[in-house]
């Protein structure tokens, strides 16, 4: 009879973890049949304290004081009043706040370019097995032709764009816009052959100057860049109201 009013408490409980030592907070579970000497060897490892010298408090949902887990370290962690997500503060006075964040100072190893490279298990050596990437000359060898080919189409369109031409400035994502070609050539801020261009409306990024160095003048957001490709010049009239209307 009595058997049938047995309170049962599941075998394993969700707790948080704070510490003084650091400013976050983690969720772990944990066997109630834990002893608490082996509950702080397991805090070790989250919060970096020393089981040896670390304090620990129970607070409940509301953050009140439940219980400490101090005195018989061979006590069960089920013996405790600690229920589902319950906060187990550790505290360790021997160390000082954040002293496990400050990755400054922390000694960072670095290989060497000729110890890497005499690894047989890294991705480099991967890559060079199985030519992949940089690693394939012949692949290489198709995008530098491919690039190069990119760059004479480029020179060429940019040859029958002439300063002073009307254009029409057509962006993958962007609106079309007009205006009045300004500059062609190249520039300190990309590599390439670039547009200059000064918008009828102020749908533009500068004044015709990028970084201190001016390529042309323009009222401010009336001026922009774009590549040959994206730049078709002809005889492109200055949209009126009446057109953006239609």
């Amino acid at each position: 009879m009595g058997d049938q009013y047995q309170v049962i408490t599941a075998p394993l409980v969700n707790v948080r973890i704070t510490s003084n030592l650091n400013s976050f907070m983690s969720e772990k579970r944990y066997d109630r049949g834990l002893t608490i000497g082996d509950l702080k060897g397991r805090l070790e490892l989250v919060t970096g304290a020393s089981a040896g010298s670390m304090i620990l408090e129970v607070f409940d949902d509301n953050d009140k004081l439940v219980c400490t887990l101090n005195g018989d370290d061979s006590a069960l962690l089920g013996s405790f009043n600690v229920e589902e997500n319950y906060r187990i503060h550790v505290t360790d006075n021997s160390k000082k706040m954040g002293e496990f964040e400050d990755v400054s100072k922390v000694e960072k190893y670095e290989l060497s370019e000729e110890e890497y490279s005499k690894r047989n298990e890294s991705v480099r050596a991967f890559m060079v097995k199985n030519k992949l990437g940089k690693y394939n000359e012949e692949e290489q060898q198709k995008l530098e032709e491919q690039k190069r080919a990119l760059e004479r189409e480029e020179e060429e369109k940019a040859s029958k764009i002439t300063v002073g031409s009307r254009c029409e400035v057509k962006v993958l994502g962007e609106p079309t816009r007009r205006g009045e070609i300004m500059y062609v050539g190249k520039v300190h801020f990309k590599p390439g052959i670039w547009v200059g261009v000064k918008y009828d409306e102020p749908h533009g990024k500068n004044d015709g100057s990028i970084g201190g160095k001016r390529y042309f003048d323009a009222p401010m957001k009336y001026g922009g860049f774009t590549r040959p490709a994206c730049c078709e010049v002809g005889d492109f009239p200055e949209l009126s109201y009446e057109d953006d209307e239609m």
